[in-house]
């Protein structure tokens, strides 16, 4: 170790061991604030107290968390849908690549149309319900319900006017329900 008095550090860093050596710190000559550089603030940054009041995501980040975790979901769905279509398809004394090829083609056309099925309701979804934000300025479970009322109507409207009256109510009892239990595991269930 060189002699502290041939060279003088800046910093005044002087920590040592228990052992009494002393500790060595790479940046105690560079004489720079390092420890402010990564002292980064922890809490969210808002322009305006109002948007840093309110407790829920933005229109975009809706949008985008409904759509993939719909599309997500469904894919996973659709493969394990495609995995029992195949397992029932196989036939005796079929060879193991034909087998596998079967569970990959059945397993990635089922969850791909199971998978954009419920990224588009996932999207409709999202959209409506941050229209509703918008239009009533108020954040409560009727914006839920009616997001999915709309989401079932709009889905299934080329169907006919009896499906989409159908889907929008199942869409709006769906959604109330996940309102309703979401609102349930707040007030019972302890924070981790």
């Amino acid at each position: 170790m060189a002699d502290p008095r041939l060279f003088p550090s800046g910093s005044g860093d002087d920590r040592r061991e228990p052992s009494g050596r002393r500790l060595y710190n790479p940046y105690q000559d560079l004489n720079i604030p390092y420890k402010h550089i990564y002292d980064l603030p922890t809490s969210p940054e808002f322009l305006f107290d109002e948007e840093a009041l309110a407790q829920r995501r933005s229109w975009g980040e809706n949008l985008t968390y409904y759509t993939g975790i719909g599309y997500l979901g469904g894919a996973v769905a659709g493969a394990a849908l495609g995995l029992r279509d195949a397992a029932r398809g196989a036939e005796p004394g079929e060879p193991a690549k034909i087998r596998a090829n079967r569970v990959l083609n059945s397993c990635g056309s089922s969850g791909r149309r199971v998978g954009n099925t419920l990224g588009v309701i996932g999207l409709m979804y999202a959209g409506i319900e941050s229209a509703m934000v918008a239009a009533r300025d108020t954040d409560d479970w009727i914006n839920s319900v009616a997001a999915g009322l709309g989401t079932g109507a709009l889905f299934r409207a080329a169907n006919g006017p009896r499906s989409a009256v159908v889907a929008g109510a199942v869409g709006g009892v769906l959604a109330g329900a996940a309102a309703a239990a979401k609102q349930l595991g707040k007030r019972y269930v302890p924070a981790l």
